[in-house]
């Protein structure tokens, strides 16, 4: 099956007003390996567009509560990060899959479409509250597999920069290896 889709290749010059790129989470990121491929990865977004992760503080007392009482105080935390204008994306199993190429394709419209800051929200360990569910704009999963919340940071942010790149039409992603792969 072949599907049709625009890339729309953004340019980056100074003095003209861009989309922001925000990367929220829950909990502190406990490997230092992690922390490294973060900040490797968020530098690289940077200097696309404007990008920024933000990490929330863990539940206080979360082993004291129940699994569903985590969530909820997860949730309140998030709501309260976000603005009323934002357009916020959570990372979800249930959301829907792009390649890499679709997923640069859906960034850059919407930077046409003017939206000011993208927000993309990574849950805690038990999900998100029914309440950041309904703030969301949309839901993004990048596999059917399970990742850890802390290890999909670090995943989610290559594919991040592969998107600026693909946006740029610079060497970095290799679409035709991959398709002589399969074929």
């Amino acid at each position: 099956m072949c599907s049709t889709f625009t890339i729309f290749v953004l340019s980056f010059q100074s003095g003209e007003r861009y989309m922001k790129i925000q990367l929220l989470w829950v909990g502190r990121t406990a490997k230092s390996y992690v922390s490294e491929a973060i900040d490797e990865y968020a530098g690289r977004i940077g200097r696309y567009m404007p990008f920024e992760t933000v990490q929330l503080a863990d539940v206080k007392n979360a082993g004291h509560l129940t699994s569903s009482e985590v969530r909820d105080r997860e949730g309140e935390m998030i709501l309260k990060a976000l603005r009323s204008d934002d357009m916020v994306v959570l990372l979800d199993d249930k959301g829907r899959e792009y390649t890499s190429i679709e997923f640069a394709s859906w960034i850059g419209g919407m930077a046409n479409r003017s939206v000011r800051q993208l927000v993309f929200v990574i849950g805690g360990a038990y999900g998100f509250s029914r309440g950041v569910y309904d703030r969301a704009d949309a839901l993004l999963s990048i596999s059917r597999m399970t990742f850890s919340h802390q290890i999909v940071r670090p995943i989610f942010l290559e594919q991040l920069y592969r998107a600026m790149t693909i946006l740029r039409g610079e060497p970095y992603h290799h679409e035709e290896s991959l398709i002589r792969r399969r074929g």
